[in-house]
Order: C-alpha cells, then structure tokens, then sequence
C-alpha cells in the first residue's frame, strides 16, 4: 500500500483526469481547490477567511432597481 503514489500512477491519474475535465475546466477547478483548501487552512487557525471578489459580487443590493 505504500507504493500507492509512485510517478507512474501519478501520470495515469493526471491522464484520467484531463479526459475527464478537458483543459478548459483544470484551471476552474484548480483554483477552486486552492480557495477551498485555503479557507479551510483558515478555518483550523481560528481566523476569519478574507473575502474574495466573487463573494462580494455574488451579493445582492438591497435597493430596488427602478425600471426606465
């Protein structure tokens, strides 16, 4: 069982994965792993996570938008 992460299933696993997600989505969900892995880091320490931009985008204005 220790021989688990040897290169040559490292590179296997790599190859599944880009066929499974294409080039386009590795990026995506490579920086959601690091935003995940990152708040969670923060989460053990007992800090607050800083916000990121999409968190203060995604949130809604209270005022109402008034049709023209």
């Amino acid at each position: 069982m220790g021989d688990l992460l040897q290169p040559m299933h490292l590179l296997v696993l790599g190859i599944v994965v880009f066929l499974l997600f294409g080039a386009k989505r590795l990026p995506e969900l490579g920086k959601g792993l690091g935003e995940g892995l990152r708040g969670f880091k923060e989460g053990i320490k007992g800090e607050p996570a800083a916000p990121t931009a999409q968190q203060n985008t995604a949130q809604p204005s209270s005022a109402p938008i008034e049709p023209k």
